[in-house]
């Protein structure tokens, strides 16, 4: 009871804010079923079941889902060697029946090991590939697909954005540039700005279809036509409604490529989703923690539901999350009001929808992405240091040029890299600075010390002068590993007895053997040749 009155109580406030995400969102549905090589409504459904069942049953204020554009390789693969749309669809639930078991075995804590530079990269990365993906549909040359969030598909096809210059249109600059303005102006007019039930995206969009109107009527050049126009597929009647719903072949499931398909599709969009939570997570103002494991099990019955109507498989999306995010979405009423306006104006005013032009969606993507990839975040992590801002402009970088996975995975590695380069250069504070004139120095150990720490420690020892003595401190520590320790026992009964060193260890137990070390004890062995 408490979480529907909460859920209810928040659909006033976010109303504005499922408007915007709605009108981000039906273009990419579309699109991203285009690319895939699936019926038109597929994408549509898929966004719906994303908004109204996942949006429920998911404890995210934020992440909205839907088809993504991550899976359209996959897809488009899947479909192609399947032979048909009806048998992917099956690959659809197994994907999602793979994806409940993946909640249940609670593999969704994976999410706490991205690193935060690593995921401020890829919201930036997706900023940028907005921005340079809906220019050319700002200025009305649309042969890319919309929602497409892989910038270079194969290699750097600068013929595309050539092409898009040489074939502006002034009506769509025109109706982007006024998009653009109204879409800054409401932000910093305080009147308008708290005008909260009639958001600005609103605003542009409808003022993208009164100007294009406006054109139509005058037969002014400057008129949009209906390739630059959102295509939602518009059904004359019931019977042909249901012409475009496909249903499984269920045939499929003992079709080997579909399980193959199924098991590909689970594990992408498995990691989509929990990469998406952790950005929509950061971009949550009340900073609250989404349940990662509910998460996938929403995500798997999301799947289900879809590929049982003939809907495409979905994840957690960056675009519209953050969309959503930027509208002031406060709870995720904000997405279930998304895709219950996804379903109620495609069964009632496709045709409406379809004047809206994609030069004024791309004005509204434009400065979503702009605000993920604002030069305040490259500042901010350039100020933390090369340790912080590497990883996070390596991430960007190569989000950018490959895709999402292998970004972020270049990022992790370039992260993981100083993590252990740090871990190996701080096994030990030393209470000298130099070696070479030190008398006594006390190598205080960190908590933990593992083989990587090896080499440092054996370094430091090969400096250590004759005659001195050394103190090893070990009462902090809570694991050394099995290498260290019989280094440490090698120096302290060969080299420090044919050199004359002392050496006292803090903190060890009485044995070598035990890796563990305990803080009562002192023990002090003192190698001294005899004269």
């Amino acid at each position: 009871m408490k979480k529907t009155k909460t859920l209810m109580g928040g659909i006033k406030e976010n109303l504005p804010s499922g408007l915007v995400v709605f009108l981000v969102a039906l273009p990419l549905c579309l699109g991203i079923a285009s690319a895939s090589g699936a019926p038109a409504l597929s994408g549509i459904i898929a966004g719906i079941v994303g908004g109204i069942i996942v949006g429920f049953i998911s404890n995210s204020n934020i992440s909205v889902s839907g088809p993504a554009a991550g899976l359209t390789t996959i897809v488009l693969n899947a479909i192609t060697d399947l032979g048909a749309f009806d048998l992917f669809l099956c690959a659809g639930i197994i994907a999602g029946v793979m994806q409940l078991v993946l909640g249940f075995v609670r593999a969704g804590s994976i999410s706490n090991y991205f690193p935060n530079n690593v995921i401020e990269g890829m919201l930036a990365a997706i900023g940028i590939i907005i921005i340079l993906k809906q220019l050319p549909h700002a200025v009305g040359f649309d042969k890319d697909f919309e929602g497409n969030e892989t910038l270079f598909d194969k290699g750097i096809n600068f013929n595309y954005f050539t092409e898009a210059l040489s074939a502006i249109q002034p009506g769509a600059v025109l109706i982007t540039l006024i998009s653009v303005g109204i879409l800054i102006l409401w932000d910093k007019i305080p009147t308008l700005k708290r005008l909260k039930i009639l958001p600005a995206a609103l605003v542009a969009v409808a003022a993208g279809i009164l100007i294009n109107e406006f054109f139509k009527m005058s037969g002014s050049s400057l008129t949009i036509e209906k390739q630059h126009l959102v295509s939602l597929p518009v059904p004359q009647n019931l019977a042909d409604f249901k012409n475009l719903i496909t249903f499984p072949d269920f045939s499929g499931f003992t079709n080997y490529n579909v399980w193959l398909a199924g098991a590909t599709i689970a594990i992408v969009a498995s990691i989509e989703t929990l990469l998406c939570i952790e950005a929509s997570d950061r971009l949550d103002m009340q900073k609250r923690i989404t349940d990662t494991n509910l998460e996938l099990k929403a995500q798997g019955i999301g799947n289900l539901v879809s590929s049982f109507i003939g809907g495409l498989p979905m994840t957690s999306v960056v675009v519209r999350s953050s969309a959503n995010a930027n509208a002031g979405a406060t709870t995720k009423a904000s997405t279930i009001i998304h895709g219950v306006l996804l379903l109620i104006c495609v069964l009632s005013i496709p045709m409406v929808l379809n004047k809206i032009p994609l030069a004024t969606l791309a004005a509204v993507l434009i400065i979503v992405g702009y605000r993920l990839a604002k030069p305040a975040t490259f500042k901010h992590f350039w100020s933390l240091g090369k340790f912080q801002f590497i990883p996070f402009v390596a991430t960007v970088v190569a989000i950018v040029f490959t895709d999402l996975l292998k970004g972020v995975g270049i990022g992790l590695a370039i992260s993981i890299f100083y993590i252990l380069q740090g871990n190996m250069k701080r096994a030990y504070y030393l209470s000298k600075e130099k070696l070479t004139n030190a008398d006594e120095i006390t190598m205080k150990l960190a908590e933990e010390v593992s083989f990587l720490n090896k080499a440092a420690i054996k370094k430091t020892l090969k400096n250590i002068k004759p005659n001195s003595k050394v103190i090893f401190d070990a009462r902090q520590t809570a694991y050394i590993a099995t290498d260290v320790l019989e280094m440490i026992q090698e120096f302290a009964n060969v080299r420090a007895v044919e050199e004359d060193i002392e050496v006292e260890l803090l903190g060890f137990k009485t044995s070598y053997k035990d890796y563990e070390t305990d803080e009562n004890s002192h023990i002090v062995i003192t190698h001294t040749r005899a004269m």
